[in-house]
């Protein structure tokens, strides 16, 4: 009976094949693969197996084959390469990354001159001094960016969006490093917030703070408002357009590269379309889309600019005969309190459009409000080309305006 008992051997990681092995490796994380070297010689020479570095590659570095090819070296050995050059950033790389890449992609037919416009990736030791100089530390996605393109030219178009009304005109760059440490404030209701963008035109910039400090949070990017009804400069509110520089920079990029905001003539302009906002009536189509001017706004006193681009288009299936001119327009405007302005007149930003099967025509206007946020709905009068006496109207569909969510200075809350 005894001689029928054998000793069965424990199991140990050592006696597992390979392939089971490998496979519960391919679900760890670098940190996790790089400790599995520590533990014994067969972990260490299995977790250098290079298909293991291919998912951390691209998951964290986004690196292509063709990029792996070109560079000829094995998966273990990039991820290395660039975890020693850019591994701080390892929580922002990919999104900063694919961010620029997608903006990239999609502005080269577009808008060749703003990518040209584009400054090579600063250096550690670059942002190091600038740290240095402010005497603050830059947020590690602020960082991450710049690393891969620090900023751009101070040229026209800036690549932060465009807006042109009347003779207004506004087009922000992406100002380089130095550039905004240059700007860097110390003063009384800006303290700590260091410039991202620049106007030419206007002066204008979106801030981020790079310390808690007046009321602002860490990191936040907005536009400064001076509250136009205090006696005290230090009184200045905020129109918040990201919790950070990462939200900030993404969702810009990803108004772009949707085709949310409109490339016009070069350059992108900051206008948000909804794409319910469109009312079609017989052969012609009416769509809406908006965009609030921070530099043209005040919180104290209340009034909030709005822009508005509005595309007038006759179905190229339409019959000839149906070619009209518009005549008049007529608005109903609405404010958040529930007050109602009604505004008609002749024409169009004083033109008398023709419209004919397949064109377009598009304008731009604005309106302003005393409450944060409101619509606006119409119609417009046309007649036929070819039966002047017989008039229609074509409806304009109601479209919703709304500022950025702001915050009031504390200096103005205190004093």
């Amino acid at each position: 009976m005894a001689a029928m008992e054998t000793e069965t051997a424990p199991l140990t990681l050592e006696s597992l094949p390979t392939d089971p092995l490998l496979l519960i490796l391919s679900f760890l994380d670098y940190r996790d693969l790089i400790n599995c070297c520590y533990v014994s010689r067969r972990l260490s020479q299995l977790s250098s197996h290079d298909p293991l570095w291919r998912r951390h590659c691209k998951k964290y570095w986004l690196i292509s084959e063709e990029e792996k090819t070109q560079k000829n070296q094995c998966w273990k050995s990039l991820f290395i390469d660039t975890y020693s050059d850019v591994g701080r950033y390892i929580d922002h790389y990919a999104a900063i990354k694919k961010a620029w890449d997608d903006l990239k992609k999609y502005l080269e037919p577009r808008c060749p001159r703003m990518v040209l416009s584009l400054k090579e990736g600063a250096r550690e030791e670059d942002l190091d001094a600038v740290e240095a100089q402010i005497g603050c530390k830059l947020p590690d996605d602020y960082r991450c960016s710049y690393r891969i393109h620090n900023g751009q030219k101070l040229v026209v178009p800036g690549l932060l969006g465009s807006m042109a009304l009347s003779n207004h005109y506004r087009s922000e760059d992406l100002l380089d490093v130095d550039t905004a440490a240059g700007g860097f404030q110390q003063r009384q209701g800006l303290k700590y917030c260091l410039p991202l963008t620049f106007c030419i035109h206007t002066g204008l910039s979106q801030y981020i703070a790079v310390e808690a400090a007046e009321g602002r949070n860490k990191n936040e990017v907005f536009y400064q408002c001076p509250d136009q009804m205090a006696r005290n400069p230090a009184a200045i509110d905020m129109f918040i357009i990201g919790a950070t520089f990462t939200d900030w920079f993404t969702s810009y990029v990803n108004n772009v590269v949707s085709g949310g905001f409109p490339i016009i003539r070069d350059q992108i302009f900051r206008y948000v379309h909804d794409p319910e906002c469109v009312a079609t009536t017989g052969d012609i189509t009416v769509s809406v889309s908006t965009s609030f001017l921070p530099e043209l706004s005040s919180v104290h006193p209340p009034h909030y600019f709005f822009t508005y681009r509005i595309r007038i288009e006759m179905s190229k299936d339409a019959l000839p005969e149906k070619a009209c001119q518009l005549d008049s327009r007529y608005w109903r405007i609405t404010n958040a309190k529930g007050d109602v302005e009604e505004v008609q007149g002749p024409g169009v930003v004083g033109e008398f459009p023709i419209i004919s099967p397949g064109r377009v025509y598009e304008y731009t206007s604005c309106t302003t409000f005393s409450t944060t946020s409101g619509y606006m709905e119409g119609y417009y009068t046309f007649h036929f080309l070819y039966f002047k006496d017989k008039i229609f109207n074509v409806a304009i569909p109601r479209f919703h305006m709304a500022c950025p969510t702001f915050r009031v200075s504390i200096a103005r809350l205190f004093w």
